[in-house]
């Protein structure tokens, strides 16, 4: 039955990650071809697959739980992440069963990197397009060098914008 669940639970899990991986393509298609309603709906579509993955997350902590549970053994220890709670869980089951969730698990991580990948690639476009506008504008307005205006185009001051003061000794 563990086996079974944490099988179903990893299986969603690449299935989701794998979307993303393409709804990734999309969104980086619609940002270099400036389709700025498809970046949105795909943005959408993104943060619908976030939402599953959160609910798989808290689906397979709680299924770790339980095998703790079933099985009771104190060697389970509490202190271990995810990745090593998933591989302590397996050691348990016969070799079968251990080889398909971790050949499932290794593939959920890879998909995984691929998607981590696309994502810092897009950053690093859009930092490097943020960069050259703001070189661009430097040059050409360098009476606004620095500057930042709100939507309604008034001037914005960003100084300590992000500073947190701790009132409390």
């Amino acid at each position: 039955m563990i086996y079974e669940k944490c099988r179903d639970i990893l299986l969603q899990e690449f299935e989701l990650v794998q979307t993303a991986v393409a709804v990734q393509e999309k969104i980086r298609l619609a940002v270099t071809e400036r389709q700025w309603t498809t970046f949105e709906d795909n943005l959408s579509a993104m943060n619908g697959i976030e939402s599953k993955l959160e609910d798989l997350e808290i689906e397979r902590d709680h299924l770790f739980s339980v095998f703790k549970t079933l099985i009771h053994q104190q060697s389970f220890t509490d202190n271990l992440d995810a990745k090593g709670r998933f591989y302590e869980l397996v050691s348990i089951l016969p070799e079968n069963q251990r080889n398909d969730l971790t050949s499932i698990y290794r593939s959920l991580k890879l998909e995984s990197i691929k998607l981590r990948m696309a994502n810092d690639d897009l950053m690093s476009y859009l930092l490097g397009i943020k960069a050259v506008l703001k070189d661009f504008f430097d040059l050409a307005f360098p009476e606004r060098a620095g500057k930042m205006y709100t939507k309604a185009g008034t001037h914005f001051s960003d100084d300590m914008r992000s500073m947190v003061l701790n009132r409390s000794f």
